[in-house]
């Protein structure tokens, strides 16, 4: 097997294209991809040395999947941006691509702390049974002598503090000088402190102060330095391996563009890079393909599931003049494509690019986490040098300052303010990872914490809790006419029409295969019907005043089947043949399947719904009455929409407003929360905070419950984060002590696994957003 300089892709030597350069052979996987190699051009050549440098894996579709200039950002803050790796000046961090790739991932900072942690156990291990064997009863002391102990101690805890802790000391280092203290000064100090005093005393054991000396012999705390060292690497290894899983739902979208696409070319199919896709080209797309770009259906037609993008598992029949989504799966047939938005232009590059920026984006909550450890750390400080003082006059034990070393190291340790840092950003990226999973993009988290204090929704009517176009819905044949002839024959006169209503006749016929014949003498009335002869038979379809007016009388049986329909907001068609009727069609906008099983969840989650549309009353109703709302204002100018949104919010209600035309984008706009169909319009979609790919109203249950389950899982984070600090800090420092004795101390190396389990459980419990059900 070889690889293919051009697009990377993996070919078989035996049956790949050959070309020969500078005397080796190199394979390709088509025509295409060896002309190009064979041309020379520079940019071909980079895209070979990149393959090399990618393992083999090439460049892909766009620039979201390569990391050249890729912009590097916190987690926690955002506004820190940098074109190359490194940590964050603030917190000290490290800093991760602002732009998720789908190839393989930069895991060089995992791999470095992983190496580092590993080595710290080894040495730290020995180092830990020595200080700790002897206090169990097992005589170490009587093999080893105390002095070559601690000797042995100092020498296997270097490596451990000055090499496998560097990046912790170095960014606690960092901190001071740049004058934003965080974490690692924290662990610093502790660790610093810990050392250099276990370091003097081994050295220069004469001059340690007798207040440091137990029976003569100031004991020394390698074995807490290593110790703490080894457990926030560890800490640092699960965060690591934790915050990459925070970027699955882009990955998994991302991973959804194919590599390559069939180019039609001269009734051939040509496989070739999807890069090299332009507009226009005349792509194959076979069962169990995805679809390589956006387009349109050209010939043939299959079932594409487009649950990745949607959300909704139910795969979606595509015929020709149909648009297709690149990503989608191809799933039942065959089918040529034009392709009409590649690279960053279609439907997915876009869907990445706005919850890649969603996640990155900060909820209001965030401004108490961000007050609190803005003023933290200098507490903290200030709270071990109390806590040193207190133990160096009151210590109840001795060697006091031994004891008052030790505590204020703990208090140090496990005031780790990283989980309160991380408490919203990881909910917001995963919880915006898992609404896109689900069809839900979520613009900012301003709008997903607002979203959950909605009370009142206003949704409109068309294109929301209907289909937003006309459909057939009843046929009343009248004898001796039966019901596919009176459709056929509408259907025929209705073919030349412009009428929307008309089209759905047309429509329905077209999906019963009924085949329309030619019209002769084809007339049209303005507001009242078109007739014509139809295989020698005079046809009229319109009005009631229309047939009226050519003196085709309507049986006083259908008096009430009609009157029915017209309370149902139904718009009646009368067709007549050769001067008799012979039949209603019923034509309406269909309410959408889910329109009604959405409207009682949402009533369930405590929302007051209101419909508020153009339409007339009587239609209104009629589809309030079917999907169960009971508040609807109707007859609603364009223009007036926002003013009703308005009204609502001075009246003190948190509004979020769903609709899908460019009539609705004002109120969109003008709600606490716009949620736009993603079957509207453009400029709809561009004014709301939430857009619903699919445009199925369950849609807006998914956003009501991803708000909630989110903000639920940030302010549970935010508890863990403050308890822990207002628990541990207070423990560390010996406030137990007057009840428990000294039994009760912390002990730093505790602290510090308690500081990791807190900043891991925050990250973990954000993870489980992951798995959130939003149905």
């Amino acid at each position: 097997m070889a690889i293919d300089p051009i697009c990377g892709m993996t070919v078989d030597e035996r049956t790949a294209l050959s070309a020969d350069r500078d005397g080796q052979t190199f394979y390709f996987c088509c025509e295409h991809c060896r002309k190009k190699f064979l041309g020379g051009a520079k940019e071909h050549v980079e895209k070979a040395d990149l393959v090399t440098l990618t393992g083999g894996k090439g460049p892909t579709v766009d620039a979201q999947r390569s990391t050249p200039n890729a912009i590097y950002t916190c987690p926690m803050h955002p506004e820190i941006e940098q074109d190359h790796p490194g940590t964050c000046p603030k917190c000290g961090m490290a800093l991760e691509p602002k732009n998720i790739t789908a190839g393989a991932e930069d895991d060089s900072e995992l791999r470095d702390m992983t190496r580092r942690f590993w080595i710290s156990v080894v040495l730290g291990i020995p180092i830990l049974l020595s200080a700790m064997l002897p206090m169990i009863g097992i005589p170490v002391n009587d093999w080893i002598s105390p002095a070559h102990q601690q000797w042995a101690q100092f020498l296997l805890a270097i490596p451990v503090v000055l090499w496998a802790g560097w990046p912790l000391m170095l960014r606690g280092w960092q901190s001071i000088v740049r004058r934003h203290l965080n974490m690692f000064t924290l662990i610093m100090l502790g660790v610093g402190a810990a050392f250099l005093y276990s370091a003097f005393a081994t050295l220069f054991p004469g001059s340690v102060p007798a207040a440091f000396k137990e029976h003569g012999h100031a004991p020394v705390y390698f074995e807490a330095a290593a110790v703490i060292v080894a457990l926030v690497l560890l800490g640092q290894v699960l965060e690591l391996r934790a915050r990459r899983r925070t970027g699955g739902a882009i990955r998994e979208l991302l991973s959804l563009t194919p590599a390559t696409a069939r180019l039609v070319h001269d009734g051939n199919d040509e496989v070739m890079p999807l890069e090299h896709v332009r507009i226009g080209d005349r792509l194959r797309v076979v069962p169990g393909d995805r679809v390589p770009v956006d387009g349109e259906l050209l010939s043939g037609q299959s079932s594409v599931d487009e649950s990745m993008l949607t959300g909704e598992p139910i795969p979606v029949l595509k015929q020709v003049g149909d648009a297709v989504i690149g990503g989608t799966l191809n799933q039942t047939g065959a089918f040529e494509m034009r392709a009409s938005r590649i690279g960053a232009d279609t439907v997915l590059s876009q869907i990445v690019q706005l919850v890649s920026e969603a996640q990155r984006s900060r909820a209001p909550i965030q401004r108490l986490a961000d007050s609190v450890a803005g003023i933290f750390v200098p507490i903290v400080l200030a709270a071990a040098v109390l806590t040193f003082i207190a133990w160096a006059i009151w210590s109840p034990v001795e060697p006091r300052l031994a004891y008052a070393l030790m505590n204020a190291v703990a208090v140090l340790i496990i005031a780790c303010p990283c989980a309160l840092g991380l408490a919203t950003p990881m909910s917001i990226m995963v919880g915006i990872g898992r609404g896109a999973r689900a069809g839900v993009l979520v613009k900012n988290a301003d709008t997903l914490e607002v979203m959950e204090r909605a009370d009142t929704l206003l949704i409109d009517k068309t294109g929301t809790l209907t289909l937003g176009r006309p459909a057939l819905t009843e046929c009343l044949p009248v004898e001796p006419f039966d019901h596919d002839e009176i459709l056929r024959l509408a259907a025929s006169l209705e073919r030349n029409s412009e009428h929307p209503l008309g089209k759905a006749i047309v429509d329905a016929a077209t999906q019963r295969c009924l085949p329309t014949s030619p019209v002769q003498n084809f007339e049209s009335t303005t507001g009242g019907g078109v007739s014509g002869t139809i295989d020698g038979k005079n046809v009229a379809v319109g009005t009631v005043e229309f047939l009226t007016s050519k003196e085709v009388v309507i049986p006083i049986g259908l008096e009430t089947r009609i009157n029915e329909l017209r309370g149902q907001g139904r718009t009646l068609i009368f067709v007549a043949i050769e001067g008799s009727l012979a039949g209603v069609l019923a034509v309406a906008d269909p309410v959408k399947l889910s329109a009604k099983e959405a409207v009682a969840k949402l009533k369930q989650l405590g929302a007051r719904i209101v419909m508020i549309t153009g339409d007339n009353e009587q239609t209104a109703r009629a589809v309030a009455e079917a999907v169960g709302i009971d508040e609807v204002q109707a007859g609603v100018k364009p223009q007036d929409k926002h003013a009703r949104v308005a009204a609502f919010r001075a009246a003190g209600h948190v509004v979020a407003m769903a609709g899908d035309g460019i009539n609705d984008a004002p109120a969109l706009a003008a709600a606490d929360v716009g949620i736009a169909m993603g079957s509207g319009t453009d400029i709809a979609i561009e004014s709301a905070g939430i857009v619903l790919l699919k445009g199925d109203v369950n849609g807006i249950v998914r956003a009501f419950q991803l708000s909630r389950k989110t903000m639920r899982n940030i302010r549970q984070n935010l508890f863990f984060a403050f308890i822990y600090n207002l628990i541990g800090v207070p423990i560390a420092a010996g406030v137990l002590v007057p009840i428990f004795g000294t039994s009760a101390l912390l002990n730093p190396m505790i602290a510090a696994a308690a500081m990791s389990f807190s900043s891991v459980s925050v990250i973990g419990n954000a993870l489980r957003l992951r798995t959130i059900d939003l149905d």
